[in-house]
C-alpha cells in the first residue's frame, strides 16, 4: 500500500500517522507539503493528520482546505480513493464538503485531552473491518473544536446508511452524555462518506497503534486499510 501524509502549517500528528501507516504497510508513507500541487503518483490512501493547521484561525480546517493540494485530494476522493481525517483532518474534510456536517466548539468550551471509549458502529468499511462490531476501544481526544453537529435530516440518513463509524460510550458500551466529551450530536465521533471510501474521525487512532504508546486498539484501523487494498 502506497500512502502519503499531508502537511499543512501547525499540523502535528503527521509524524505519528506516517509512522502507523508504515508499520500497518511496511512501506513508508510519503509526505506532501500542501502547497505542492500534484500528489505522488500510484497512491492507494491519503491521510490528513491532526493538529492546528494554520492555526486554527477562521474555523479550524478552513483555510487548510483551500490549500493547493486539497484539489488533488478532493479528486482523488471524487474517483474512489482512501481518505482518512483525523482531528483537525476531520475538521478539513468537513471543510472540503468530502463528509456532511460541522465541528463545533466543545460543549465545555475548553480544550480536551484524555482517552475515551469508543463503539465501533460498522466493520462495512475499509477503515473499521478489522474491528468486531460494536466493540469498545479506547483512543486518545485531543480538540477543542471536536462536537460533530447536522441536521436531523443528516443524521438520520447517516444512521439509516451505517455510516456512523464511532460513537462515544461508557466502558460498558452505552453511548451516555457522561461519555460525550464534547457535545457531539448522537455521541458521534466519526463518520464515513457515502461510497465509505473517506473517514473523518476526531479521535487519535494513531496515539495508540504501538505498545511502546500504551495501547493498540487504534493499530486495527491502520491493519484494516492494509488488509482492504491488499484484497483488491
Amino acid at each position: 500500500m502506497k500512502s502519503a501524509v499531508i502537511v499543512f502549517p501547525g499540523s502535528n500528528c503527521d509524524r505519528d500517522m506516517g509512522v502507523a501507516l508504515t508499520q500497518a504497510t511496511g512501506r513508508e508513507a510519503q509526505m506532501v507539503w500542501h502547497k505542492d500541487a500534484a500528489l505522488p503518483q500510484g497512491l492507494d490512501m491519503i491521510a490528513l493528520p491532526g493538529g492546528f493547521s494554520f492555526g486554527d484561525y477562521l474555523r479550524c480546517g478552513a483555510i487548510a482546505a483551500r490549500a493547493p493540494i486539497m484539489r488533488a485530494v478532493v479528486d482523488f476522493a471524487k474517483r474512489g480513493g482512501l481518505v482518512l481525517g483525523v482531528c483537525n483532518g476531520f475538521q478539513i474534510l468537513i471543510e472540503t464538503g468530502l463528509l456532511p456536517g460541522a465541528l463545533m466548539r466543545n460543549q465545555t468550551l475548553k480544550f480536551i485531552c484524555s482517552d475515551v471509549h469508543l463503539s465501533v458502529e460498522t466493520t462495512r468499511s475499509p477503515f473499521t473491518s478489522a474491528y468486531g462490531n460494536r466493540r469498545v476501544i479506547t483512543v486518545p481526544i485531543a480538540h477543542h473544536d471536536g462536537a460533530y453537529i447536522a441536521d436531523d435530516a443528516t443524521l438520520d440518513r447517516l444512521e439509516a446508511e451505517d455510516r456512523i463509524a464511532f460513537r462515544y460510550v461508557s466502558a460498558e458500551g452505552q453511548p451516555t452524555a457522561d461519555a460525550n466529551p464534547n457535545g457531539a450530536a448522537r455521541n458521534i465521533a466519526g463518520i464515513l462518506s457515502e461510497n465509505r471510501r473517506v473517514l473523518g474521525m476526531m479521535p487519535h487512532p494513531e496515539r495508540l497503534a504501538d505498545p511502546a504508546l500504551g495501547g493498540t486498539d487504534g493499530a486495527a484501523l491502520f491493519a484494516s486499510l492494509a488488509a482492504a487494498l491488499e484484497a483488491a
